[in-house]
């Protein structure tokens, strides 16, 4: 359960309301605890992405990538498998879109 389209993309939006972001723990969390690891915004790390040469979806040679996780609402089933928490995109750092974002985090006293 996350917030990923849901009906033929870009069509049909099956469930009630508009597509767009949700509000942190809409849905319930994962089994460590964890609310929206995939879905509601792609969200910024500060890991450079290298695309496979194959790709240039995402930007133009010689363009410096950052690698965003975890898809967005955007990502429908019939053409996006990426709301995983492993899916990763490559964006210039200067981009902006409605559905990417980032995750607020804090330690834990468990964290070492």
């Amino acid at each position: 359960m996350a917030n990923v389209w849901t009906g033929a993309f870009p069509w049909y939006f099956a469930r009630e309301g508009t597509p767009g972001t949700a509000p942190v723990g809409s849905f319930p969390p994962n089994g460590y605890g964890l609310f929206d690891m995939i879905g509601n915004v792609w969200e910024w790390t500060v890991s450079p992405f290298a695309a496979a040469p194959t790709c240039s979806c995402t930007a133009t040679a010689g363009d410096t990538l950052v690698a965003l996780k975890g898809g967005s609402f955007l990502c429908a089933g019939e053409y996006c498998a990426r709301y995983r928490p492993a899916a990763r995109i490559g964006l210039t750092p200067d981009s902006t879109a409605a559905h990417v974002g980032f995750r607020c985090v804090r330690g834990s006293s468990q964290c070492q």
